[in-house]
This record gives C-alpha cells, structure tokens and sequence, in this order.
C-alpha cells in the first residue's frame, strides 16, 4: 500500500520577507509545513511555462529551502550565469557521459544519508513545457531507489497557490503510486492547462530527464 507521510515535519527554514512580499504583491501565496527528513526528491506539478521557474524560485527564496536541481553542464560555463546557476542549487550533469544518471544520484543519497547530511534534490517529471503522453521515470527510479520520500509540490495557477505539504514514500507498485500521485494533483491548473501531460508513466522513456525546476 501506498503511504502517506504525516505531520510532523520537523525540519524547517527561514526565508525571505522581500520573496514573500513579491509573491503576495502578484497575487501568490504558498504552504509549507516542514520536511519529514534530511533527504529527499521533490516534483512539481504541472509544469507548462517559463513562469514557473519564476514563481518557484520566489517560493523557494519565502521558504528558504535549500533545492538542488540537475543543469546542463554546457550553462554553468556561461560567464555569471554559470555562477548564478550554482548559487541557485544547480548540479551540473554532462549527458554525453555513459554512465547512469539514476544510478549516479542513488549514490549521492546514499552517500549523504551515511554522512547524515541534508539533500533534498527536484526533479522534472514532464521533463519539458510541452504535452507530453505521460510522465519521465528518473524520479520514480531515484526516490525509490534511495529510499527517501517524495514531495509533490502543487503549482496551482487557477488558484494561485504553491503546495508544499503532501509526501509520501514509494512502494514499487507503480499503478498504486502513480495513482496516490494522481490524487494529490487532482484539480490542480497550469499555466497553460492544456499542457499538462497525463499523470502516467511513459513507459518508452526510461531515462531520467536532466530538465530540472529549482
């Protein structure tokens, strides 16, 4: 059976006033509760519009929650942005490197769970703006793999609101994840609501995508 992870979360964050005001000023407003553990994989959901990078990063900067997210390693070595790339959380990953990306991040939660050392890392699961048929599995494998929680973050664009409160740990039964992941999302509106792919997996696509939201 799927489970649900509950309150409480202990692990908390001070962010920032001038991110909160902006947010509220256009109209947004988000809820936070804590983490359940110091690692972890988050997802957002849908992911339609280069304003969600926008609205995200506000959110990530009123929470201030500390994300990592995967980047072409070709942008980190474009001058200034390469370094404000990093500073946001971003990971570089060569894709022209024959060894597994899944297997690769498995081992970076491994390592930092032995080290007791926080890492909490988002992962695209549309893996691009567009409709796609259904979801990329790089962050069922990862989360499963590593045994750490999943966030389903809900960028809800019908109301305004950003949801950082629902976790739950994978169980392998796909059909019963995907479903408890479907749940979670249901009703919620993208920016271009049309582009929302099916919260399915795509099963001809089984390596994880390297397009991350922060």
């Amino acid at each position: 059976m799927t489970q649900t992870l509950t309150l409480p979360l202990p692990i908390q964050f001070k962010g920032s006033r001038l991110a909160r005001a902006l947010l509220w000023l256009g109209g947004w407003r988000f809820t936070f509760e804590g983490l359940p553990s110091l690692q972890g994989v988050i997802i957002g959901y849908p992911h339609t519009s280069n304003w969600d990078f926008v609205v995200m990063v506000l959110v990530k900067w009123g929470i201030g929650l500390p994300i990592q997210f995967l980047a072409k390693d070709s942008l980190f070595r474009v001058p200034l942005f390469g370094r404000w790339l990093a500073w946001l959380g971003g990971v570089a990953i060569d894709r022209s490197s024959s060894k597994g990306l899944v297997a690769h991040l498995v081992a970076m939660f491994k390592q930092h769970q032995q080290d007791n050392r926080y890492l909490w890392l988002a992962l695209s699961p549309e893996g691009t703006r567009r409709l796609t048929e259904g979801w990329r599995s790089g962050f069922y494998q990862v989360a499963l793999l590593a045994s750490v929680p999943l966030c389903l973050v809900r960028i809800d664009y019908g109301q305004k609101t950003v949801h950082f409160s629902n976790f739950m740990h994978l169980t392998g039964d796909e059909a019963a994840d995907y479903a408890q992941i479907a749940r979670v999302y249901e009703g919620v509106i993208g920016f271009h609501a049309a582009q929302a792919a099916p919260i399915q997996p795509l099963k001809q696509l089984s390596s994880p995508t390297t397009r991350i939201s922060p």
